[in-house]
């Protein structure tokens, strides 16, 4: 389990790091004291170099253990981070595995499409969350209503939108637009075939899903986002940086591989 998680993460860490420096080191505004603490990297690097330069950035496994169990606590695998701190010796003393269940019966019966259930857990667990977050209230609603109109309750979606969602798209264009799109999978006779398919597809479940996650934790003051997946983004930030300067350089082509493409 160490080698299946450790590695790809080590390197989206590494070459987060690597860009970073490479960007660094093409400004023309970088500091001398900055420009001695990096490592350089050529205008034009080739695989072998950048290889190189990743290489320096060492991590230490118990960085790394800490990035893994991070990522499982924030987006709420339990039992994949009881497994791997046991593996790695680490306690999750300090974890609040509480607060860890709760999030997780909510991101499962949403994924499941029992959202009437999440909405209750939510607001037993947050009861001012949804009445503060109009949006996410919305998405959960038009969840629903997707479900109804999967188990092809034509007549109960139908009240559902009038009762429920109907107030949503009055106060904004963009919850009209979404309402709008929902209920034009009534139109056909296979929905989920429709333009508007997507809204059917079990990726949809997930993103409403993640999008609540991500607002509980906020709303137990937690960070909204695992360190890892920040490290992610900052390495995707990095690339595009390098591509916009037009420089040819391996880049992180397979994230959960840790792969680099030829210069």
């Amino acid at each position: 389990m160490h080698a299946h998680f450790a590695q790809p993460h080590q390197a989206a860490a590494a070459a987060a790091v690597a860009a970073a420096m490479a960007v660094s080191n093409t400004s023309s505004t970088s500091s001398t004291s900055e420009a001695h603490a990096l490592t350089p990297v050529h205008h034009t690097a080739t695989k072998t170099e950048w290889m190189e330069a990743i290489e320096q950035q060492r991590l230490e496994r118990s960085t790394l253990n800490r990035l893994i169990i991070n990522y499982l606590v924030t987006e709420g695998f339990k039992e994949a981070a009881e497994k791997f701190a046991e593996e790695a010796g680490i306690s999750l003393n300090n974890v609040d595995l509480t607060s860890l269940d709760e999030r997780l019966r909510i991101r499962e019966a949403i994924e499941s499409g029992r959202i009437q259930e999440a909405i209750s857990l939510i607001n037993t667990k947050a009861p001012e969350l949804l009445d503060q977050n109009r949006q996410l209230a919305f998405h959960l609603k038009q969840q629903h209503l997707i479900e109804l109109i999967r188990s092809n309750l034509i007549d109960e979606a139908l009240t559902y939108a009038q009762i429920h969602l109907a107030e949503f798209a009055e106060e904004e264009i963009k919850m009209r637009q979404e309402l709008e799109k929902t209920m034009a999978l009534l139109v056909f006779d296979k929905p989920l075939e429709s333009p508007y398919g997507y809204l059917m597809q079990i990726s949809h479940r997930q993103q409403v899903a993640n999008e609540i996650n991500s607002a509980l934790l906020i709303y137990q003051n937690d960070e909204s986002e695992s360190d890892l997946s920040m490290l992610v983004r900052m390495a995707t930030y990095m690339q595009e940086k390098l591509d916009n300067k037009q420089l040819r350089y391996p880049k992180l082509v397979d994230i959960a591989g840790g792969k680099l493409e030829d210069s």
